[in-house]
């Protein structure tokens, strides 16, 4: 399976590498370096009234994914990234020190997107084009395999619909209570 991988990596290297690409690539990879971007878009849905509930489901998605991914699956799975397995690759990035899989920066992006779309925001669309982007970068950049990717988005997938449920239960608790005073 790593040898498929590789190839996968090292097409995309061979067939895709250019000026262009290597100047925006790492670009879109550290703009969810952190989840940066995925927070940012949470906290101002979070002060804007209308849309509260749905930066309170990307909140919840977010923080699920974060314990998913960097507290259990990175540590149980610690999976070698790689440019450690193949080193004549030259980085465009710092290289990670964590585990690869899975990919963080495609789960938290796909939690974004599952999360959005569950709640019913029209934002779910371009962000989804970015998450694109994100988890494409992951390998165009050599710090992800294929199947880190994978599993990010169907980590991200999972966290995103749970925190949309979880946000949405949150909601109608919220209304049940406030019906009775």
């Amino acid at each position: 399976m790593q040898a498929a991988e590789l190839a996968v990596l090292d097409w995309l290297q061979a067939h895709l590498r250019c000026d262009f690409l290597d100047a925006v690539m790492p670009w879109i990879s550290r703009i969810c370096d952190h989840g940066e971007i995925w927070i940012l878009l949470a906290a101002v849905l979070l002060l804007l009234w209308k849309h509260r509930w749905t930066g309170m489901s990307l909140s919840f998605a977010l923080i699920l994914d974060l314990i998913c991914c960097n507290i259990v699956l990175k540590p149980l799975v610690g999976r070698v990234r790689p440019f450690l397995v193949n080193t004549a690759v030259e980085l465009l990035t710092a290289p990670p020190a964590d585990a690869s899989f899975p990919s963080g920066h495609t789960a938290a992006s796909f939690a974004a997107v599952f999360a959005l779309r569950a709640s019913g925001s029209p934002l779910w669309k371009p962000a989804l084009v970015l998450a694109a982007g994100i988890a494409f970068s992951r390998l165009y950049l050599y710090v992800h395999w294929p199947t880190d990717v994978l599993g990010g988005i169907l980590v991200g997938a999972a966290a995103g619909w749970a925190g949309a449920r979880l946000a949405d239960a949150l909601r109608r608790r919220r209304e049940r209570l406030g019906r009775r005073a």
